[in-house]
């Protein structure tokens, strides 16, 4: 008798109570919730209690992000297959119902790409859509490198469900504004310094990756179609650049003169 293949969906919190709820009740159906907590101060362990979700942890020690956790959180869910979903996601129950269709599949990928809807100052974000993650994969050696902005490495075939699927895709539910992409930035850019400690970044740098960053988000990736928001949102991408190359030439600077 064949036996179904399961799904458990994998969640990393730190004081992810604003959320929480609304995307637990999206998680509804799958065979596991998995809540990967990072010490959290607030309600978050209470809310996933109360959705009978199971909770494992992570030590928060001085991490600024989700990354180091992962890996940890993916390897204690007890199912064959993981669907990692952030506290602000909301999954769709259409992508559901297509990701159990997949993995009955004799051909079905190891892992695949899920886009993503972003909102930014109340509006959708053209320039980041469809934003792809690689959320869904095999448990079995999957790993996930501890560095922000990192997909895992996953072993087996990679498909990417079709853009233009947008019934399929995951909803940010994070709507951010100016304040909050500035507060993110200094937290996400201090990951990158160890992440990128081998660039060999210059002074120019400073100056070509946000222009750059600039440019992709607002021409390439069109920015120009969502208004203002989109040009507020694309200088935010540049402003990201500059400061993460800023502290990554800064911490070389602090360890050679350490050494002088």
């Amino acid at each position: 008798m064949m036996i179904d293949p399961k799904i458990s969906v994998v969640i990393n919190t730190y004081n992810a109570e604003k959320y929480l709820a609304e995307v637990l009740d999206s998680a509804k159906g799958f065979d596991e919730i998995l809540i990967c907590d990072m010490e959290s101060t607030d309600r978050t362990c209470s809310i996933a209690k109360e959705y009978g979700c199971k909770i494992v942890t992570f030590e928060k020690k001085n991490h600024h992000s989700a990354e180091p956790a992962r890996t940890f959180a993916i390897q204690s869910a007890s199912t064959e297959w993981v669907l990692v979903v952030d506290a602000d996601e909301l999954i769709p129950e259409d992508l559901k119902n297509y990701l159990y269709k997949c993995i009955k599949e004799p051909d079905c990928p190891a892992g695949i790409y899920i886009p993503r809807k972003n909102y930014f100052m109340g509006k959708f974000m053209h320039c980041h859509y469809p934003d792809y993650l690689l959320r869904f994969f095999r448990r079995e050696g999957t790993v996930w490198p501890p560095y922000v902005h990192t997909f895992p490495i996953v072993k087996g075939r990679l498909e990417k469900i079709a853009k233009d699927q947008h019934h399929l895709a995951f909803v940010h539910l994070a709507n951010d504004g100016v304040r909050d992409i500035v507060r993110k930035t200094n937290q996400y850019t201090e990951n990158e310094i160890e992440k990128k400690k081998k660039k060999r970044y210059g002074t120019m740098a400073l100056l070509h990756r946000p222009l750059f960053r600039f440019f992709k988000t607002y021409i390439l990736k069109g920015g120009i179609r969502d208004g203002k928001e989109g040009f507020i949102r694309a200088c935010l991408e540049g402003y990201y650049q500059f400061i993460m190359v800023a502290k990554i030439l800064e911490n070389r600077k602090g360890k050679s003169s350490i050494h002088k």
